[in-house]
């Protein structure tokens, strides 16, 4: 009775398992890789080595799966639709703080609002994107479009033709992201109601009490000043002893 332990009796194509390329195969996926400044497709992979797409694809979940049981530093994953090595987001601590030693070019805070502005509601031209922040943003969008994280996608109908922009495959690849679709929903990070209330209760402005008018202090008016009067002098009645006076 025939048994399907025998990898020659098993179903059509499994003879075109990964496990059954030659490792030069493989080993050629992982210099690409290794020396690859953005994701590559897999199509790509599959023309420079001359093999299947399928079989690409396959060899390289096999390999996603045996960088995870090696417990290696490093992972390759799926980002921008295509595939790329970077390291494992356990030791990403260890990885920020080489990285940021020494960097000064950061985003600002502006320029990180305004990114995310895009990211959420792209396609959005330079005029809507200063609406929802309240500030001009052409200098910070020119900051971006130069770090390539923004780009044009295309032209509004409305009036004028303003540009639209939206975010880049750099953009996908530095945030980790296979497409915009992954990003995370923006209500998550939204306050909850009672927040939204103590802030709504803090902006509310207070009716203004009339205030009491103080009463000027009025000075006391000054009494006349009266000079001091000598008392009288006292006279002495006359007395029956005493003559009368000559006249």
């Amino acid at each position: 009775m025939p048994t399907n332990d025998d990898p020659s009796d098993a179903a059509p194509g499994n003879e075109q398992l990964p496990s059954r390329l030659p490792s030069e195969t493989v080993r050629a996926i992982e210099a690409i890789l290794m020396v690859a400044d953005r994701p590559v497709e897999a199509h790509l992979l599959a023309q420079v080595t001359e093999t299947s797409p399928d079989i690409i694809e396959a060899v390289l979940q096999e390999l996603v799966a045996s960088y995870e049981v090696d417990g290696r530093g490093f992972i390759l994953t799926n980002v921008a639709g295509g595939y790329r090595y970077q390291s494992h987001p356990d030791l990403a601590p260890y990885v920020e703080r080489f990285v940021l030693e020494g960097q000064t070019a950061r985003l600002s805070s502006a320029a990180l609002e305004t990114l995310a502005i895009v990211a959420y509601k792209q396609p959005l031209s330079r005029a809507q994107v200063a609406a929802i922040r309240g500030v001009n943003v052409d200098g910070v969008m020119r900051t971006l479009e130069q770090r390539g994280y923004v780009g044009e996608v295309g032209r509004d109908p409305g009036p004028g033709n303003p540009i639209l922009f939206g975010t880049t495959d750099l953009f996908l690849e530095r945030m980790g992201l296979g497409s915009i679709h992954d990003l995370a929903p923006i209500t998550t990070f939204m306050p909850g109601p009672e927040i939204v209330e103590a802030l709504e209760h803090g902006l509310r402005a207070e009716p203004d009490t009339p205030d009491t008018p103080d009463t000027p202090d009025t000075p006391e008016a000054d009494s006349p000043e009266t000079e001091p009067t000598a008392p009288a002098a006292a006279t002495d009645p006359p007395s029956d002893d005493q003559p009368p006076a000559a006249t």
